[in-house]
């Protein structure tokens, strides 16, 4: 995707501060925070929401779980608590249209969120 963001800190084009990276999922510091911890967890293959998921994705979007577990234990806050959200489409406030998990933490959180 020539327009969308995460794909060109994925291809190194814009700098990002990476908290995590392999062949398949990048994670880097949220550039606007929302909790002490907030790092974006996102898939290197461009896929445009979970809507546009197929069946042959799953093992790629359960990496992403797997990797924001391994970034919250790295920045020591997988036993204090952390959460993962996923947003999809407009209204639940997906603003890079590139598959990404948040994973915040560092400060309690509220319930229901929204």
């Amino acid at each position: 995707m020539t327009d969308c963001l995460f794909c060109k800190i994925v291809a190194g084009e814009i700098p990002a501060k990476a908290a995590y990276e392999d062949a398949e999922v990048l994670a880097f510091d949220d550039i606007n925070p929302a909790a002490p911890v907030h790092v974006l967890v996102v898939p290197k293959r461009h896929i445009a929401t979970l809507n546009d998921a197929s069946p042959a994705d799953a093992p790629l979007l359960g990496r992403l779980f797997e990797v924001a577990a391994r970034v919250a234990r790295e920045r020591g806050v997988a036993a204090s608590g952390w959460r993962a959200t996923v947003n999809v489409g407009r209204d639940a406030h997906q603003l890079v249209f590139h598959v990404h998990l948040h994973l915040m933490a560092g400060r309690p959180f509220a319930w229901p969120p929204g």
